[in-house]
């Protein structure tokens, strides 16, 4: 069924991007301009295919709410952490050993004729 639902939702996203790419251009950005009183009247004509793409879009927001409906339930009940499927170690109480200060965290000094490479003593 999610199958089914999810072919009919990517059937609607193509169909509507079709659509509004079939549309008129009104010119100018976000609305602005366009001739006709239609932004300043606040309704343009209704158009078919502005119809068209109501519907289409109506329909592609029913199957996003409904895919998100089977997703949730598909996953009710589990966790993230319990399909991880490593198990958990318990603390030991012991914080990991630190090395002493300055030994392996810092260059040698200039004038230290120290080896580059820490021996295996």
């Amino acid at each position: 069924m999610e199958n089914v639902v999810l072919i009919i939702h990517l059937l609607l996203a193509l169909g509507l991007i079709a659509v509004v790419l079939l549309q008129r251009s009104e010119g100018g950005g976000l609305g602005m301009g366009g001739g006709g009183g239609g932004a300043i009247s606040g309704r343009a004509a209704a158009t078919a295919l502005g119809k068209i793409t109501w519907l289409l879009a109506i329909a592609f927001i029913c199957t996003s709410i409904t895919l998100t409906i089977m997703a949730a339930q598909k996953s009710a009940g589990s966790s993230v952490a319990d399909r991880i499927g490593v198990p958990q170690t318990e603390d030991s109480g012991e914080a990991p050993a630190v090395p002493a200060l300055g030994s392996d965290l810092l260059p040698p000094a200039e004038g230290d004729n120290a080896p580059l490479v820490p021996s295996a003593d």
